[in-house]
């Protein structure tokens, strides 16, 4: 098995992501495309025997993973994309299971192993948003609309942006909006079935990269 990211850590450096992301295409390695694609939720388009393409969405934007080599490349313009989006895809292959989603959120702490890390996870997602934007909540709005988050009803805080980062993974950004005697704060939830789709130290990594979405 792979040696794990860390999920304190929030930016793994590219070297590791790089090496992650060609043992996880090895572990790829034979697998019946049909049965990734039922799993995984994606469309796979055959070229030829044995040879096609898995049409996937990342945050929304269109991807080719190529089968069988399982490179990921801008589906509009055919460029390889950087080694982070290869890996998290490639995490999302070798783990999903086909497992429905619940619809029950649930925090990073819920996740296996993610009580050890759920102190620095809400650290630079939770707590870098509430510092980014303590003085204009208004703007963390704007900011979730444009990165594509919907707003949704009936979350535990007093509003909450529904994110598809893949197709069986989708996260919640929770929102108390605070008062005069309490500051603002967020929180990320995932589905009760995320475990099901990737690992928690890819979980993390992909809590990280919304916020800094958010952030831009």
């Amino acid at each position: 098995m792979p040696v794990p990211l860390k999920p304190q850590s929030p930016t793994p450096d590219p070297t590791s992501i790089a090496r992650r992301a060609q043992e996880l295409r090895g572990l790829l390695h034979g697998a019946d495309p049909l049965l990734l694609a039922a799993r995984t939720g994606c469309v796979f388009v055959e070229d030829q025997p044995g040879e096609g393409a898995f049409e996937v969405a990342f945050w929304g934007q269109p991807v080719r993973l190529s089968y069988p080599e399982f490179t990921a490349r801008d589906s509009r313009t055919a460029a390889d994309l950087p080694p982070f989006i290869q890996a998290m895809l490639l995490y999302y292959f070798n783990t999903a299971d086909g497992t429905p989603l619940t619809g029950r959120w649930i925090s990073f702490a819920d996740l296996p192993d993610g009580r050890f890390y759920n102190q620095a996870f809400q650290g630079y997602t939770g707590a870098e948003l509430q510092r980014h934007f303590k003085k204009d909540p208004e703007a963390l709005k704007q900011a979730a609309l444009r990165a594509s988050g919907s707003l949704t009803q009936g979350s535990p805080g007093d509003y909450a942006f529904y994110f598809q980062a893949l197709p069986r993974f989708p996260l919640l950004l929770v929102i108390w909006e605070g008062d005069e005697d309490f500051p603002p704060s967020f929180q990320l939830l995932f589905d009760a079935a995320a475990a099901h789709y990737l690992p928690t130290d890819a979980c993390a990594i992909l809590g990280s990269s919304l916020t800094s979405r958010l952030k831009k």
